[in-house]
């Protein structure tokens, strides 16, 4: 079997008007007006989250803000939701951004969006600050499912196609890419996996947590976190984890691998800024984000939501983001989901 594995692997602008809190430079100005390369002291941050309430982006956004203001690493952070189109919605929002005290969440599923959805925006428009987290995916049925294996299910999408609906994030995120490659693990190609697989996106966890426990879908694939109360409290069954070892929350539960399907996947997050902001305010922002990476608090966070540390600012950020554009787009036109 082919190795499906994408490294840490891991779609319309909305009026959504965004209040913004300027930031402070060392000289008392307005930083981005005219302070060139000078140093500056941004003292609050806005953290915009390009998805509705409910999921890992609005999780990453709301510890983000409730951190670093609990810290005392600036003074305010307000959280706002501008949901559309895998975080493309929002990322075009940011391109018009004029404040640099800007940190936008986004991942993995914003890499793939910007390619299904054809954006006009990319995210090589903007900034990068930091990758912050990474973390396996799970795939779940309703408690009361047929489905007791990853196989079971699989197999049915193979012999019924669209008859079995899955339920996951955005259009080409990483939910999406995991349904496609299992099929493609099991043998069917691109134009195969295209006919076949009927997906169903969502720009919020919550509004595939609903479907999946309301029973209006077969099954549903988003990171572990999201899904973890409800695989606790019995209410949907965890057929698979797709990390190269078992999770720590889900002991029991077997990887992908391990089900039968070389796949391994795993969805990280991070933070970007505007496009066009002064070297002074980029460091600015990579200081703020790693202190917050090396408190206490944040480990704690991390340990709660399952989240794995994986922390990279500077060229490093950005060189890992480039190949990982390349990587998700091959990935993307190999099991059809573009052309």
């Amino acid at each position: 079997m082919n190795h499906a594995r994408i490294g840490t692997l891991a779609a319309a602008v909305a009026a959504t008007a965004l209040v913004l809190t300027s930031c402070s430079t060392a000289d008392g100005g307005t930083a981005g007006s005219d302070g060139g390369d000078e140093a500056v002291a941004i003292t609050d941050v806005n953290i915009v989250v390009p998805a509705d309430p409910g999921g890992g982006w609005d999780q990453t956004g709301r510890a983000l803000s409730q951190l670093l203001t609990q810290e005392d690493i600036v003074g305010s952070a307000p959280v706002t939701n501008v949901g559309g189109a895998g975080g493309t919605v929002g990322l075009a929002q940011l391109a018009n951004e004029k404040d640099p005290a800007t940190l936008m969440v986004m991942g993995l599923v914003m890499v793939g969006a910007v390619e299904t959805n054809a954006s006009a925006v990319r995210i090589e428009d903007m900034t990068p600050i930091a990758r912050l987290t990474d973390e396996p995916l799970v795939v779940v049925v309703p408690a009361d499912s047929e489905y007791d294996t990853l196989e079971d299910l699989v197999e049915d999408v193979v012999d019924k196609g669209q008859e079995v609906t899955i339920t996951g994030g955005s259009a080409g995120g990483a939910d999406h890419i995991l349904a496609g490659l299992l099929l493609e693990e099991a043998g069917l190609d691109g134009a195969e996996i295209a006919e076949k697989l009927n997906y169903t996106p969502n720009s919020g966890g919550g509004e595939a947590t609903s479907l999946i426990l309301g029973g209006k879908v077969s099954a549903g694939i988003s990171g572990v976190g999201e899904f973890l109360q409800h695989i606790e409290a019995g209410t949907m069954k965890a057929l698979a984890v797709s990390s190269e070892e078992p999770v720590t929350q889900l002991p029991d539960v077997d990887t992908i691998t391990d089900s039968g399907y070389d796949v391994v996947l795993t969805n990280w997050r991070g933070v970007i800024a505007p496009g066009g902001i002064s070297d002074a305010e980029r460091s600015e922002l990579e200081r703020i984000v790693t202190e917050l990476e090396a408190s206490e608090a944040w480990k704690d966070e991390l340990e709660t939501r399952g989240w794995a540390d994986a922390f990279l600012t500077g060229a490093e950020f950005a060189e890992f983001l480039d190949g990982n554009i390349t990587e998700v787009t091959t990935t993307l036109q190999n099991i059809g989901l573009v052309g």
